[in-house]
């Protein structure tokens, strides 16, 4: 067996979906940190990825057997406006690994040099934002929302030029594709409607077997993914996650999250919170995030209305019917998300006053909001004090009556209140990527090539829900000097 068994199909589809590229070499590749329980997963000799040859490939500098890398194609609406060329502009596909499991995902360097799609940039990246990437979507993963996945961080041995010189790295980034929302609007922005079939036949066996026999194949699709991406948000909302750029070319066909660029974990609980830099009107703020999911998905279906049914009226109906689907999806979602941060089994009609009005005083009183659910948690079995967060978060007194009015709920659920507990415990984490603990791991790095406090946040997230006084350090929130006002695409 091979240091890496590649089995590729996307590459066999006609070269109008992507641009032959292979990476850019480094001037000097460094390991940072290797993924190894991913290694595994992937069928990938863990003991060669760790060696000189592994840390060569990790950073463009060398193609293994099997690869066929290339920088894929897309368009996408961005804020808004839509741009009808887009594309890798700093990223390879190295090629598709079938992994012990049988699925199939997409190994990518991001950061490996200049593509066809660069419109004039450099193609590297920072290191700064390669570290975030691994952090936050490391940390997801454990989190149980769908994401893709960080192989590994290598230095560049390079410096590269944004608003001062910095030093480069690369992601090695794994996912289960990266077709996006983009890619379908790159094809119908052309009229290629033979593209969209091919796309569409492509999708449906990756990702959606299940939907192979279905009457309108194309009518399935579209109502599959809303169902995703009405999954996923509900996921995101009930993290206090905030994307930052929900563009569609940020949206992946599989319904996992990607891009953590300007992405946030939120500290004090606000609604309207924006941490992007570029999102000036608050298009992307938190509350906004459904509402930009079923936008973005409506791009999607107007991209395959041509080819929905051969009638166009039928298929504009066809696809406003997929559409229409969508709020009731993420209300469902997002309700059950709910019931189980507050220790209950569903969120029925009475009460929705109680979780309206949680929400209301979480802004009102500024709570911050993991430490909140996580100590609600706690009061689920109040003869339990292990692992207590108390220390960190005390309820003012404002929200006494709230607490009294759950309670009362609570006790009228047919669990224990020990089993209530076990589950709050696991749908409330204590630990998060916080954004100033993020952002000092990276000045870390980036100032004096100190990795400590990277790799101790990476541990660390590898269990989001088991807390320890010593960790406190790691589950408190920012002092008023450390709070992380805004963040950064890093491109």
């Amino acid at each position: 067996m091979g240091q890496i068994v590649f089995d590729n199909h996307y590459v066999r589809l006609p070269e109008r979906f992507y641009s032959p590229q292979d990476p850019v070499p480094v001037r000097e590749p460094g390991s940072i940190r290797l993924n190894l329980p991913l290694a595994e997963d992937l069928g990938i000799d863990t003991q060669w990825l760790a060696s000189e040859a592994g840390t060569a490939m990790l950073a463009g500098n060398y193609l293994p057997e099997g690869a066929e890398p290339i920088a894929t194609a897309y368009a996408g609406h961005q804020f808004g406006g839509f741009n009808p060329q887009l594309g890798d502009g700093r990223a390879v596909l190295l090629g598709e690994i079938r992994a012990r499991n049988g699925r199939r995902f997409d190994l990518q360097l991001k950061g490996s040099g200049p593509t066809p799609y660069s419109r004039g940039g450099d193609g590297r990246s920072p290191l700064g934002p390669v570290l975030r990437e691994y952090i936050l979507c490391e940390a997801m993963h454990r989190l149980d929302v769908p994401t893709t996945r960080a192989l590994a961080a290598v230095t560049s041995g390079e410096r590269v030029m944004r608003e001062s010189v910095l030093p480069g790295a690369v992601l090695a980034r794994v996912a289960s594709s990266h077709i996006r929302i983009g890619t379908f609007q790159y094809f119908a922005a052309r009229k290629d409607t033979e593209a969209l079939h091919l796309l569409t036949d492509h999708v449906i066996a990756r990702h959606y077997p299940e939907l192979e026999d279905s009457e309108n194949r194309i009518a399935a699709l579209l109502g599959a993914v809303v169902a995703r991406q009405a999954q996923l948000i509900a996921k995101w909302q009930m993290l206090g996650f905030i994307h930052g750029v929900m563009n569609t070319d940020n949206v992946l066909i599989s319904g996992e999250t990607i891009d953590y660029g300007p992405c946030a974990f939120m500290d004090e609980f606000n609604p309207e919170q924006v941490y992007s830099s570029i999102d000036h009107g608050g298009r992307y703020a938190y509350r906004n995030q459904p509402g930009i999911a079923h936008w973005n998905l409506s791009c999607l279906a107007n991209s395959l209305i041509p080819i929905l049914h051969n009638d166009q009226e039928h298929a504009i109906a066809l696809a406003q019917s997929a559409l229409d689907r969508f709020p009731d999806l993420f209300l469902e979602a997002n309700s059950l998300g709910a019931a189980r941060k507050l220790g209950l089994q569903a969120i029925e009609a009475g009460d929705v006053p109680l979780v309206d009005d949680l929400w209301r005083l979480m802004a009102e009183q500024r709570l911050d909001f993991t430490l909140t659910f996580r100590r609600l948690a706690d009061l689920a079995d109040e003869t339990n004090r292990t692992g207590t967060v108390a220390e960190l978060l005390e309820f003012p007194d404002a929200l006494q009556p709230w607490l009294d009015r759950w309670r009362e709920r609570a006790a009228r659920e047919p669990t224990s209140a020990a089993d209530r507990q076990a589950v709050m415990y696991a749908a409330n984490p204590v630990f998060i990527p916080r954004n100033h603990l993020v952002e000092a791991a990276i000045a870390a790095a980036t100032d004096n090539n100190d990795f400590a406090i990277f790799h101790q946040l990476a541990e660390l997230l590898e269990n989001p829900t088991s807390y320890a006084p010593e960790l406190r350090h790691f589950a408190s929130p920012p002092r008023p000097e450390e709070i992380v006002q805004q963040t950064f695409c890093g491109t």
